[in-house]
């Protein structure tokens, strides 16, 4: 094992000794014990909220240099559709003023029906150049009006996330200032501070990538739940054109373990209209609680996380929509049959239901 991991181990098992419990009995710490564990939360939220800054910082810098490559597009449409102007500019007024009233002349001053023709031909070459630069102009404008879209679209996604930065950084400061605060005049102010660096790096090397394996089995599962609908049918209920699919607790928690053995120590419990989702394995605890929504675009039930605890300290809503992100935990009811769409979902007497319909 490397130091690291051995320090990270120390940690818990110091922490268990700190508290006389694991931390994830909240229920039982003393006053100074719940404001430990809310400074570790606090250090622990300051370390993924900087994560969610350079991630927004990249994304800013990618936004940055895609506004200035359509800027520079703008220029040089600006100058092409310029001449393009010009040229359509010229047809238009030879047009306004008579100067190729001249052809219309020619086509009855013919002197045979072989020159005729000929001229014919001459008229289709003219008017053609003509046209196709009135064209050109028309498409060149079209162009470039797109490009101003784009650009004031860029323009609008970096002030969003400018505004996103900003907000970050100022959390960030607000709980580096609550932590001082707390700190102030300890006298285990130094130990506190060894006991939030040990934790951050043990969630950083160990319960993130733990977390992440248990979003990744759930993500993998629920890519089967469509197919274990079909060979569970006892489940469904038809009623015209609505399908109303019943999911006990019970049932969802046997289809994990059928999936992957990881859910052999994670239950899914159904409460208050809420998934909630909990285990321990190698003394790392996790639960993530959620709940579903209907979206239309896809259609899909979707999984948001309102919670997540890593051995019971509270992790971000940074850390919980980069999770919603990375992995799919969401519900497609055309994987059932193609016709489907959702309706409704809600949570009721141990029970998940969602009501489907048919999209006609």
């Amino acid at each position: 094992m490397p130091a690291l991991l051995r320090r990270a181990a120390v940690l818990a098992l110091a922490i268990i000794v700190f508290f006389g419990q694991t931390v994830g009995a909240a229920a039982a710490l003393t006053p100074a014990e719940q404001a430990i564990k809310e400074l570790l939360e606090k250090s622990l939220s300051v370390v993924e909220i900087d994560k969610e800054i350079a991630r927004v910082q990249t994304k800013q810098t990618q936004l940055e240099a895609s506004l200035s490559d359509t800027s520079a597009r703008i220029s040089q449409q600006e100058q092409s559709a310029a001449k393009q102007r010009e040229q359509a500019g010229k047809v238009l007024r030879s047009y306004y003023m008579g100067e190729r009233d001249w052809l219309l002349a020619a086509l009855f001053s013919f002197h045979s029906l072989q020159q005729w023709f000929m001229l014919l031909d001459y008229m289709d070459l003219i008017l053609s150049r003509d046209r196709e630069v009135l064209e050109r102009y028309a498409e060149q404008t079209l162009a470039l009006r797109k490009q101003y879209d784009r650009q004031a679209e860029e323009k609008d996604k970096l002030a969003e996330t400018e505004a996103v930065l900003r907000k970050q950084r100022e959390r960030v400061e607000k709980l580096q200032q609550e932590m001082d605060i707390t700190l102030e005049g300890r006298s285990d102010a130094d130990k506190l501070r060894l006991m939030m660096e040990e934790m951050n790096q043990y969630w950083n090397n160990v319960g993130l990538s733990e977390v992440r394996t248990y979003f990744k089995a759930l993500s993998d599962a629920m890519q089967h739940l469509p197919d274990w609908v079909q060979d569970h049918k006892e489940m469904l209920e038809i009623d015209g054109f609505e399908y109303t699919l019943r999911i006990p607790e019970q049932a969802l928690n046997d289809f994990l373990r059928e999936q992957n053995e990881l859910f052999n120590k994670f239950a899914f419990q159904f409460k208050d209209g809420q998934v909630i989702a909990s285990g321990e394995r190698d003394g790392i605890s996790v639960e993530v609680a959620g709940s579903y929504t209907i979206e239309t675009e896809p259609s899909s039930i979707q999984f948001h996380v309102q919670s997540l605890t890593f051995n019971d300290l509270a992790l971000p809503d940074t850390t919980r929509q980069d999770l919603e992100k990375q992995f799919d935990l969401n519900f497609y009811p055309q994987k059932i049959v193609s016709f489907l769409t959702a309706k409704s979902v809600s949570i009721e007497n141990g029970e998940l239901i969602l009501i489907l319909k048919v999209k006609l």
